[in-house]
């Protein structure tokens, strides 16, 4: 990344307004700054020099210490809004991210891109920090304070002025040969941190069967060393941090050294005022500071820095094409998906392979087939979230006429799908938002069928219950029940229920299915992916999916 992206002001605004407020405190700061020296030179001078009686320069002293409570004020609320910006900044980047990806759909995520996003949008942004409120501003000062107190040195000494500039290049030339020796440390110490959260993410999502083996203590030494990994990286980088910042204050000590140098010869021989020399002797140091805070802070933001280039990337994936036809009522449509075939990400493997699937309305469908057949993949289809390497998925309307999912506005189709995952998703709200506003008699009498009137009676705040992210505050199988109610009681013409009796126990299972039962008595469009026999047995259709094994072409053409 340069040292200010444009494509950061583009996609977080509030760094827009805090690039400009640094300006303009900068340029309020090299004023100050320059004030500062002049006005503390001109009262050294008059005090030691000229015997100016004390009396005579409170004047000026009150001056000084306006400014020097102006450049307290500046700082101050540099800081202040840096901390601010940054915050908004972080979350404004973390949300595109995570609708980019969503957008992106979950075939882009399941080809290793999941891993990374979820590093991104947790820890990986969280180091730009840094990078606004350390770097960005030391930036911005070393283009207004350095020039500025350059400028003013040459208007009172033209030979502090000439060594100033000649060794100014000598800090950006050590900082170039430090970027060189740390290139690519920190995109490497963000890679180990994905596979860290790669591999902790996976060991969560499988505890559970894990331990049902007495297996859950085998990946440990792989996270171990992985986590070693990241902390090598982290302490590399501040290794390097600390060496550099060494390097740069030893190379501004020794130019200021040279500055000092000529001013106390010229001094002695009377070649130069007291006042002048002060002042240049004063401003010296304003010189080099800002580029030397430059390199010591840059490498604390390099991991800001890579994360940032790596949003960039998410935010610059091209986005598939979306659909923009009305999509046809679905108490009337069928759903056909004719000789389709998908890619495994990931594996030499085609699932579902050649897959022929027709959905007519009211009917009620079960998938079936092995594991990694391409089960979940063809629900994938049906919703419109993939699109298949081969063959056709179309919804028929009432006039017998095909239209691709493809070209079908999202916004119209998916409010006529009721969609139970595997594990269901609820957001953080009561059990009675949850499943729906609707009149508390449906609601009751859906609850009595999927068996959550008993959860709801145990609870005692009943319907009002708080869940938590990811409904949290309730088990496993309550939040199944909780799922199949809003199901029950959306008016989605199409419900699709992916494994919906897979960790439930035989009373569960019987739940989901007179739940079934009643969606098919209410003339809802049902399609199941199942394992169990009692499950299967409810469908009209039984469709088997398979997958098949990529060949290599064989050497030569030969057979």
């Amino acid at each position: 990344m340069k040292p200010l992206d444009p494509r950061l002001l583009r996609y977080a605004r509030a760094a827009r307004g805090y690039l400009a407020l640094t300006v303009a405190l900068g340029l309020v700061t090299a004023g100050l700054v320059i004030a500062h020296a002049i006005l503390l030179a001109q009262v050294l001078a008059s005090a030691a020099h000229d015997g100016v009686p004390l009396t005579d320069l409170l004047p000026r002293i009150g001056w000084l210490a306006v400014v020097i409570a102006a450049r307290a004020l500046a700082t101050g609320v540099q800081e202040r809004y840096a901390h601010r910006s940054a915050t908004r900044a972080v979350a404004e980047l973390r949300e595109q991210v995570v609708a980019r990806a969503a957008a992106l759909g979950p075939r882009w995520l399941a080809e290793g891109a999941g891993p990374r996003v979820v590093t991104l949008a947790t820890r990986g942004l969280d180091a730009l920090d840094a990078y606004f409120v350390k770097y960005l501003p030391q930036l911005v000062l070393s283009a207004t304070v350095t020039p500025a107190t350059l400028v003013v040195i040459l208007g009172l000494d033209w030979i502090s002025a000439a060594i100033a500039a000649g060794t100014l290049p000598l800090i950006p030339i050590f900082m170039i040969l430090v970027g060189q020796l740390t290139q690519g440390r920190s995109e490497r110490g963000l890679a180990v941190m994905q596979r860290l959260g790669s591999q902790v993410l996976d060991l969560i999502a499988g505890i559970a069967t894990l331990r049902a083996f007495g297996r859950e203590r085998g990946p440990v030494r792989r996270v171990q060393a992985l986590g070693d990994a990241h902390r090598k990286a982290t302490m590399g980088t501040l290794r390097i941090a600390f060496l550099s910042g060494m390097v740069l204050e030893l190379l501004t000590t020794l130019s200021v050294a040279l500055v000092a140098v000529s001013i106390g010869l010229r001094l002695v021989y009377g070649n130069m005022t007291l006042v002048d020399g002060l002042a240049v002797l004063i401003l010296a140091p304003e010189v080099y500071w800002p580029l030397r805070q430059v390199g010591a802070q840059f490498h604390a933001s390099t991991d800001g820095v890579a994360a940032a280039e790596q949003v960039f990337e998410v935010l610059e994936t091209p986005l598939p094409d979306t659909g923009t036809r009305p999509a046809p009522d679905l108490r009337q449509s069928s759903l056909r998906l004719t000789d389709v075939t998908v890619r495994a990400p990931g594996r030499d493997q085609l699932a579902p392979a050649h897959l022929d699937l027709t959905i007519t309305p009211g009917s009620t469908v079960a998938v079936t087939g092995p594991s990694g057949a391409g089960k979940s993949t063809t629900i994938e289809l049906l919703l419109g979230l993939l699109r298949p390497d081969s063959g056709t998925a179309e919804v028929i309307g009432p006039d017998d006429v095909g239209l691709p999912l493809s070209e079908v506005d999202s916004r119209t189709y998916w409010p006529q799908v009721a969609w139970l995952p595997q594990r269901p998703v609820l957001e953080p709200a009561t059990i009675g938002r949850l499943v729906g506003d609707v009149d508390a008699a449906r609601r009751d009498e859906a609850a009595a069928l999927t068996g959550l009137d008993r959860v709801i009676a145990e609870l005692p705040a009943g319907w009002d219950t708080d869940l938590g992210r990811g409904g949290a505050g309730v088990s496993v199988g309550q939040r199944q029940r909780i799922a199949l109610t809003r199901a029950l009681l959306s008016d989605a013409p199409l419900v699709i229920l992916d494994e919906p009796t897979a960790h439930l126990d035989t009373a569960g299972e019987r739940v989901v299915l007179d739940t079934v039962r009643r969606m098919r008595a209410d003339g809802r469009t049902v399609l199941l992916v199942a394992h169990r026999p009692s499950l299967i047995a409810l469908a009209d259709q039984v469709v088997q999916v398979r997958a098949e094994t990529i060949t290599a072409p064989a050497p030569n053409g030969s057979l």
